[in-house]
């Protein structure tokens, strides 16, 4: 297997540089021509700015203002980060050792960066606070969704845990909070063929082979509101909602299903009622089964909870 060629620039606030390869048909005369015409989002005054202050390296070191363009060569530095609101929650660690941590994701944070999320990102925040900077996710939760989430702080197991979520053998279960229906029969199978477009915020479901399972268990009710289990046997996006808006009791916080809001992704009040709140596995390094719980709970039922 070939080995990653290692960035020649150090991480910056917990992340690697960019990598940016140059083509080998290219023509363009410099480096800098060439980041001008594919880096559509740098403007040139800050192309030329980072080539002055030498934040733009190859493999030998700082590439001058006006040094040639390389076919096939690689050129790294470190974009700048876009302007980003706190998320104003704690993330609390679950377990912690030499080869993994589990985390409770509050509501809100994004696992890792994408868009306009960088910093306030769990993986980022993880990277700096515990000076783990090969920290990677073993797999993610929507930003709106709280609850536990496993990393790998050791890089050379970063495959046999992720493989384990790939190969879908990983125990998961979730809580939800959504109107109680009576008339609902549960517990119940969901099943559905969900597809999600690129650059569209939701997914939706069409007709055909089912491509997504999710079984729904009524745990309580009172006051008109349930509090569910969720078990999906598939991951697909927004999985978990669609099944609840479909079964007719969409997940109380829900800002896209049944129907999109404009709420502004600085508003961090009344939170997606969905909770990640258990994972078990069988670990593929010590064979043990291995199973990590919540210590969240979602606000919705405890603030209606009876004195």
């Amino acid at each position: 297997m070939r080995r990653r060629q290692q960035p020649p620039l150090a991480k910056r606030h917990g992340l690697d540089p960019a990598r940016v390869r140059m083509p080998e048909d290219g023509t363009w005369r410099t480096v800098r021509d060439f980041l001008v015409a594919s880096e559509r989002r740098i403007p040139p005054h800050r192309i030329d700015a980072m080539l002055a202050a030498g934040d733009i390296v190859d493999m030998n070191g700082p590439l001058s203002p006006d040094a040639p363009y390389v076919a096939g060569e690689a050129v790294w530095f470190h974009r700048d980060l876009p302007t980003e609101t706190v998320v104003p929650f704690d993330i609390s660690i679950v377990h912690r050792d030499d080869a993994l941590l589990v985390i409770d994701k509050p509501h809100f944070l994004p696992t890792i960066p994408r868009g306009g999320h960088i910093l306030q990102t769990a993986l980022v925040r993880l990277r700096r606070e515990l000076d783990l900077p090969q920290l990677v996710p073993a797999h993610r939760l929507d930003r709106v969704t709280a609850g536990l989430v496993l990393f790998v702080v050791d890089p050379s197991l970063r495959g046999a845990y992720q493989t384990l979520f790939q190969d879908r053998k990983v125990h998961k279960e979730y809580e939800a909070i959504a109107p109680h229906d009576p008339a609902l029969t549960l517990p119940t199978v969901v099943r559905s063929r969900i597809v999600s477009e690129k650059g569209q915020f939701t997914a939706r479901e069409v007709v055909g082979e089912p491509n997504a399972h999710t079984t729904v268990e009524l745990l309580d009710h009172r006051d008109g509101l349930g509090r569910y289990r969720l078990t999906p046997l598939t991951g697909r996006t927004h999985q978990l909602r669609l099944h609840m808006n479909s079964l007719g009791v969409p997940i109380l916080g829900d800002d896209l299903y049944p129907k999109a809001t404009d709420r502004a992704v600085e508003n961090f009040t009344d939170p997606l009622q969905l909770l990640a709140s258990s994972i078990e596995f069988k670990d593929p390094i010590s064979k043990s089964i291995r199973r990590f719980e919540t210590g969240l709970s979602l606000a919705r039922w405890a603030s209606d909870s009876s004195p």
